[in-house]
């Protein structure tokens, strides 16, 4: 079953960084804004997800700098590799099946 909201150390396993870095990605882009709850903390939907997947594909996988990044998302030349959507829909897969093998 899957969750509507993650917390930001779920998301941070799930992408392989530091929550810092996702807190410094969402100062840098406009694109990802969690919600935060009663208490104040991020929670991230599977739309957030997807948005700080798309970042760190732009920044780690191909290189972009933080700028170069912005101007991708702004022009969606994230829609346009197809290696890239083929990348997070594998990571997703990998991650689903991880989940699967501890939950056995």
């Amino acid at each position: 079953m899957e969750k509507l909201y993650y917390s930001i150390g779920e998301v941070s396993e799930r992408v392989g960084h530091e929550p810092h870095v996702l807190r410094y990605w969402e100062q840098e882009f406009d694109v990802l804004d969690p919600r935060k709850n009663r208490a104040g903390r991020r929670v991230y939907t599977e739309e957030d997800i997807a948005v700080v997947e798309q970042i760190r594909a732009l920044l780690k996988d191909e290189k972009y700098t933080i700028e170069g990044a912005k101007q991708a998302i702004r022009r969606g030349k994230q829609g346009a590799d197809p290696r890239t959507q083929i990348r997070n829909e594998l990571r997703d897969l990998r991650s689903f099946l991880e989940d699967l093998r501890d939950a056995i």
